[in-house]
């Protein structure tokens, strides 16, 4: 997928700054993508070449102007062609992480424990975030509700999706965390 494609979904929320959508790309489009905020410039940039997307300059006083970008008629096609192709094989995950524990037996078993509990707190204060995301799209409403009124479903679908990913990562950690100590005391007992 294509760093355009997030950008072109992001941009389905309305019109919005180079900066606020690097900002707001953690409220909308994070859980399943990721760019800095260089990338997101030059994106935008070849994709108003493209004509994909318009900006308009706002004039401010004490700080830069700023453009603010929208999707054109051709940016919403390009959507829709987007969302009927099929998509492409599923992402691989690359986890530095994983490669330590897959290490950890002839590592340093306690600083792996660390890492993992620290992934474990990242992982909290993301689902945390999504949470008030998710109560904030809600609105006070049930979920039958919102899926019965709302113009969008997407976002909501996508962040259950991030909100899934964080508590499975939560599991697989716990379960990492009790194993490790297992074998941080087996060693431990075995060099006495």
């Amino acid at each position: 997928m294509a760093l355009r494609n997030a950008l072109m979904a992001a941009l389905l929320e309305g019109e919005a700054s180079g900066y606020d959508l690097a900002k707001g790309f953690d409220a909308t489009v994070a859980n399943f993508w990721t760019a800095t905020p260089q990338q997101l410039y030059r994106e935008l940039e070849r994709m108003e070449a493209d004509g994909l997307v318009a900006a308009r300059v706002v004039e401010q006083e004490r700080r830069p102007n700023k453009r603010l970008f929208s999707l054109t008629e051709a940016g919403r096609e390009a959507v829709r062609a987007y969302t009927s192709e099929p998509p492409g094989r599923p992402a691989v995950v690359r986890d530095e992480l994983l490669v330590k524990v897959q290490c950890a037996d002839v590592g340093d078993i306690e600083a792996v424990r660390t890492a993992v509990a620290e992934r474990m707190e990242w992982a909290t204060a993301k689902l945390a975030r999504y949470e008030r995301i998710r109560q904030r799209l809600l609105a006070g409403r049930s979920e039958e509700a919102y899926f019965a009124e709302t113009d969008r479903i997407g976002p909501y679908l996508t962040l259950l999706r991030g909100m899934s990913f964080e508590r499975e990562n939560l599991q697989w950690g716990d379960l990492a965390l009790r194993r490790l100590a297992q074998r941080a005391e087996r060693h431990t007992q075995q060099s006495e």
